[in-house]
């Protein structure tokens, strides 16, 4: 048996009045997930604890078959294990984006442009992190660069009792200055994201992209902060071997702390212009000594963040068709196979961050059809009235002899 999880970043949405008061996945044109949504089993899962905050990090644990609740220690040091930090266990690491920033003087009222600095390239951004690196890097403070706007800052004998330091995707268009943490104990990293600006301004990189009409990386911006993790390898929790495809490290590290294998697919940009057809390579190869493999694609998510609807939509479609069909072609070599696709978490167009709501999943077996639905979306699932309140129960379905 061979099983495909097939996990859409925030991909769930609310009808948004720009696509006729439709959905993106009402709107989007996808033959492979809606035929087998016609004999799957599909209803809607809550991936999000009560008392934690809907990121793609407990999300995506959920989805795993991890509670989050057992396991879960911050977002940072899951990206760190991707990056192949070596924590020790009084470290703690923080996500470090690199942003645009408005350019008001004074930084509390400058405005969040946009957290990916324009998509930055991975390449542009390590010079931008040595640079960072080369003026704050000391005894406590490591820099690390990681992948397009996505790096990683550890702090020697830190504290993860830092108050609200708040995730940039959620503050696009609004003033910085109320979202910035007042607790104490963050006030040297608040200091840290001041002082990035003038090592940042006039950096070559962010001339060069200023020159060519792309939006400069001009602050760092610190979040998601956590602490060593100890998680169970996904072989001896579930007896069955896993790889992973994702282009962010935050997948990757989940993956390599369950000792999955992990695909490195070149390309992978976590945005619209990934490269789909690698992913769908990279799966097909993992099948040969895999028995699960998670592919995740983080498009649908950052489309969500931008208010992109058209290209949140577009992203669905790509993943039909550049993924889904292809995988299916591949897993009909081995016999019988089972498919699990769902988002992690919504990320509304409207609201432009995460939402907690429950996810719309369908689990397919190709040997035991079952009356599903006609199209696979948000109001087909919930009208199923199958529901799961905990999330990781989701995979024994999916594994369940």
């Amino acid at each position: 048996m061979k099983y495909l999880i097939l996990l859409c970043d925030g991909m769930a949405d609310y009808k948004f009045d720009g696509l006729g008061g439709k959905t993106p996945m009402e709107m989007a044109a996808k033959p492979n997930m809606d035929r087998l949504a016609r004999t799957s089993l599909v209803g809607t899962a809550k991936t999000v604890a009560d008392s934690l905050k809907p990121g793609s990090d407990v999300a995506n644990l959920s989805v795993l078959g991890y509670d989050p609740m057992e396991c879960y220690t911050g977002r940072s040091p899951l990206e760190a294990a991707s990056i192949g930090i070596e924590l020790t266990d009084t470290d703690v690491t923080l996500r470090c984006n690199l942003v645009t920033l408005s350019d008001e003087e004074r930084y509390e009222d400058k405005t969040m442009i946009d957290y990916s600095a324009g998509d930055i390239s991975s390449e542009e951004a390590a010079e931008l992190i040595k640079s960072v690196e080369e003026a704050f890097g000391n005894e406590i403070y490591s820099f690390y660069p990681g992948v397009s706007y996505r790096h990683c800052l550890v702090v020697k004998n830190g504290t993860t009792d830092l108050g609200n330091m708040t995730p940039p995707h959620d503050i696009s268009g609004r003033v910085i200055g109320s979202y910035l943490s007042d607790s104490p104990n963050a006030a040297e990293l608040i200091e840290l994201m001041k002082k990035s600006t003038a090592v940042l301004a006039d950096h070559p990189v962010n001339l060069k992209r200023i020159a060519e009409g792309k939006r400069p990386a001009n602050s760092i911006w610190l979040w998601g902060e956590g602490t060593k993790p100890q998680m169970v390898s996904f072989y001896d929790r579930f007896g069955i071997k896993a790889g992973i495809v994702s282009a962010v490290d935050l997948i990757k590290g989940i993956g390599k702390l369950a000792k999955c294998t992990v695909a490195e697919v070149e390309g992978a940009t976590g945005y619209i212009d990934t490269n789909f057809d690698g992913k769908a390579e990279a799966a097909c190869k993992l099948f040969k000594t895999c028995d699960l493999v998670y592919v995740h694609v983080e498009a649908p998510d950052e489309c969500g963040h931008r208010g992109e609807p058209e290209n949140k939509v577009k992203a669905i479609e790509l993943i039909d068709q550049r993924i889904l069909s292809k995988v299916l072609i591949e897993l009909e070599k081995y016999g019988e196979y089972r498919v699990l696709i769902a988002p992690d978490h919504p990320t509304p167009l409207i609201t432009m961050t995460h939402a907690r709501d429950p996810v719309p999943f369908l689990i397919y077996d190709n040997k035991h059809p079952q009356s599903g639905v006609e199209t696979f979306t948000e109001e087909t699932a919930k009208a199923s009235g199958v529901y799961y309140d905990h999330g990781p129960d989701i995979m024994k379905i999916l594994l369940q002899k």
